[in-house]
């Protein structure tokens, strides 16, 4: 199903020419998404490149013994830098991604994707977000994890997903 206004109510979408509108209406598809369910799986070829319209996205990864760690989470304007970097480098999805609430996103084929990065500062801007604010989360998280101890990580988490009564928020970052 082509979506033609899709992307353009996301601001990274909204300078790009009028070439490159024309290119995503006729290529870009949309998948509704319910919570829980997979998008992505680890060995996976990647299409295109996932930007989030609605909803959230939980990247993840599974040891051996069936332990998941959350690598980052996807939220509306956001496109997954993962799935970039295995369009531009062919190589095949290095984990998954489940929908955490309903979703809705947008895939732009690989194709389309490299070919407007060539020439659209939003496109280049838009991966260069991405890859940027993966690497600070990431960061941000190994020093939580080497500065402070699990009690004193365990109570940032607890006090940062807290409603204002004191109660879980319901969404974990």
């Amino acid at each position: 199903m082509n979506q033609p206004n899709a992307l353009d109510a996301l601001e990274s979408f909204r300078s790009l020419s009028s070439t490159a509108r024309r290119l995503l209406k006729a290529s870009v598809t949309t998948k509704d998404i319910a919570p829980s369910e997979a998008i992505l799986h680890k060995g996976q070829r990647v299409s295109g490149a996932y930007v989030v319209l609605r909803g959230r996205l939980r990247v993840f990864t599974q040891a051996p013994n069936g332990v998941e760690a959350t690598l980052y989470f996807l939220d509306p304007g956001e496109a997954c830098v993962l799935a970039i970097n295995c369009l531009f480098h062919d190589l095949l999805y290095p984990a998954w991604v489940h929908a955490e609430t309903s979703a809705k996103v947008a895939v732009i084929p690989g194709p389309v994707y490299r070919e407007l990065f060539e020439s659209e500062p939003a496109i280049q801007n838009l991966t260069i977000k991405a890859l940027s604010g993966l690497v600070y989360r990431l960061m941000e998280e190994l020093e939580q994890v080497h500065s402070n101890t699990h009690r004193e990580r365990l109570a940032r988490f607890m006090m940062a997903h807290a409603s204002s009564g004191g109660t879980s928020s319901g969404r974990a970052r």
